[in-house]
């Protein structure tokens, strides 16, 4: 089927059957769409417009594009789907499921939109990404992807230096820590509740890691709208100016349950979809890709993931195309034709 080129920059669903429907606009969702309009596949991307680094500053730790802000990064994106005729379609999944197969028995799904809007694919990407659950604390939620952060590697170096405190939430956290004590000397470790050995209170003074046991009642604000401390339970503040906090992490799984994607628990609590080579599932004609399969993937290994799960599909379409073009000559009698040849 040729790639879709009318109604690229609107909202208005084909009427027909394409090839894929990629659900999710992030770094994995349009590089795999990318890949498949590339192919002329015709191919719509469902876009929710909440990326999971939304708050982010910029995009970190992908060559060449450091430092680019999330949205200039994923409308670049879109833009370069578009150029190879893929279609853009804001909204969000309400439901997904499988659909009766075509004459030919291939696979069918259909994708309906919350607002009621519904559209049918012969394949689906789920590259919905993943939520990050934050510890229920007072001041912290609104410095989320600033002043408060998680990934030592999409922010570590624009904090360097600075007085950083880990907030435990976990045994991953002392992990965290260890990996936040290469970017500065003045690291807090805020047990907070949780439990910590003596071996590894050893490892944290030998590191010069200064352990708070004193749980944290609030995260206290500056004044100019970042951090300034968080104030323990007994009275104190403790000034810290960013705070390091590793995140439940939970696939976005919304509209998604009618296609019967196995999953599986994440330590700490969280949840992402099984997935296998180049991010095929258990269900046939789904593939996942990103962060919804990957919990700890940047932003570069998430779009690597889509590009690979989209050149998979495409694989597999070519396939099931031949093997309908064969059936179709065998059934117009005829099936024992030599194929063509050049003279």
């Amino acid at each position: 089927m040729p790639a879709l080129t009318t109604a690229c920059t609107t909202d208005a669903l084909p009427d027909g059957t394409v090839d894929a429907v990629v659900i999710g606009g992030g770094a994995a969702g349009l590089n795999g769409a990318l890949m498949l309009a590339r192919s002329r596949r015709s191919v719509v991307v469902i876009d929710s417009g909440t990326p999971r680094n939304a708050p982010a500053e910029g995009v970190h730790g992908l060559l060449g594009l450091d430092g680019t802000p999330p949205a200039e990064l994923y409308g670049r994106g879109r833009e370069e789907v578009r150029g190879y005729g893929g279609l853009i379609v804001s909204g969000e999944v309400g439901a997904a499921e499988h659909a009766a197969p075509s004459a030919d028995g291939d696979l069918r799904f259909t994708v309906t939109l919350t607002d009621g809007r519904a559209l049918t694919a012969r394949r689906l990407l789920v590259a919905t990404g993943l939520r990050d659950v934050l510890p229920d604390l007072p001041g912290l939620a609104g410095h989320w992807g600033r002043s408060v952060v998680h990934c030592p590697y999409c922010h570590g170096w624009e904090v360097r230096d600075e007085p950083i405190g880990v907030l435990a939430t976990g045994p991953a956290s002392v992990h965290h820590a260890l990996l936040f004590r290469q970017l500065t000397d003045d690291l807090v470790y805020f047990a907070h509740g949780t439990e910590l050995d003596e071996e590894t209170r050893t490892r944290f003074a030998a590191r010069g890691i200064r352990v708070v046991d004193t749980p944290v009642e609030e995260v206290v604000e500056d004044g100019d709208g970042g951090i300034g401390g968080l104030r323990l339970t007994d009275g104190l503040v403790v000034a810290r100016r960013v705070l390091a906090v590793a995140t439940t992490l939970v696939a976005r799984t919304e509209g998604l349950a009618g296609l019967g994607l196995p999953m599986e628990n994440l330590p700490g609590g969280g949840r992402s979809f099984v997935s296998g080579p180049a991010g095929a599932t258990d269900v046939p004609g789904v593939w996942v890709a990103g962060n919804v399969t990957d919990p700890m993937a940047q932003v570069g290994a998430s779009a690597a993931a889509g590009a690979l799960a989209g050149a998979h599909i495409n694989a597999l379409l070519a396939v099931a195309d031949t093997d309908a073009a064969v059936a179709a000559l065998a059934a117009a009698g005829n099936g024992t034709a030599s194929a063509t040849t050049l003279a």
